[in-house]
């Protein structure tokens, strides 16, 4: 019978192990809405996270740094999502969290244009809308890199096998998009709702100039509410290179 503490003190007792998002709404229906992510024990996880045994638990939402980080995390997988559905043979490859936002990299065999900027954030804008749940699974090393060969992501699957075989993989899963990722995310994509694609730039696979092979970085931010970006217009630049390489996409958070 595990014993959850809460900040405030009081102790909550569940018959089985409750998840993160059990005891959210064991507190009240507006916490449960609020809900992305949880913080057992000084460590954030998802809120389908269950908690074996006696723990201290502070829920996470919008109005705390570490629900930002798993926004700003969140939308960059949204972002992805959107380029797949749009360009579907472009790659990805890494999406981390910034200062003020984030950027996404991806492969594809032209740079990325101001009008595709505006397509690819009405379809996040689309796909947030749908409400998709977002699903975690664990993968070993070997049968990560064999699904990521199968769908033509080579480079996600170059990342995945620079990871040491005896460490499972987690995936995460929302609607018909699939990435690596240690996590945590928002429970589903509704919870995204505010952003901008501010430029693309040029870069290189892993940072080395001797790699041709080039990407676009797109960024993005991530903002908790629409005034910030009342008067910030959209934001574009290219960069180009003899090489070959392509755009780097950017947004705020």
């Amino acid at each position: 019978m595990p014993k959850i503490t809460l900040p405030d003190g009081s102790v909550k007792e569940f018959a089985a192990p409750p998840s993160v998002a059990d005891v959210a709404a064991s507190i009240g229906p507006g916490l449960a809405k609020a809900a992305l992510a949880g913080n057992v024990d000084g460590k954030i996880v998802d809120t389908s996270h269950r908690i074996d045994g006696d723990s201290s638990l502070a829920i996470v939402t919008a109005k705390d740094p570490a629900g930002l980080d798993v926004l700003r995390h969140s939308t960059a997988h949204l972002l992805a999502y959107a380029v797949k559905e749009l360009f579907p043979a472009a790659q990805v490859t890494i999406g981390p969290v910034i200062e003020d936002g984030f950027y996404y990299d991806f492969s594809y065999k032209r740079p990325f244009t101001p009008e595709d900027l505006q397509a690819i954030e009405q379809k996040m804008a689309e796909l947030a809308k749908k409400d998709e749940p977002v699903t975690r699974k664990l993968m070993s090393r070997d049968d990560a890199v064999a699904y990521f060969k199968a769908l033509g992501e080579h480079y996600k699957a170059e990342i995945i096998a620079s990871i040491p075989a005896e460490q499972d993989i987690s995936l995460y899963t929302e609607g018909r998009f699939t990435d690596l990722c240690r996590g945590p995310h928002v429970p589903s994509t509704g919870k995204l709702k505010v952003f901008k694609l501010m430029k693309v730039a040029g870069a290189y696979w892993r940072g080395d100039s001797k790699n041709f092979t080039a990407s676009s970085r797109l960024h993005s931010s991530r903002a908790t509410g629409r005034s910030r970006f009342a008067s910030s217009p959209m934001r574009f630049s290219m960069a180009t290179r003899s090489s070959g390489v392509k755009g780097r996409l950017y947004a705020k958070s």
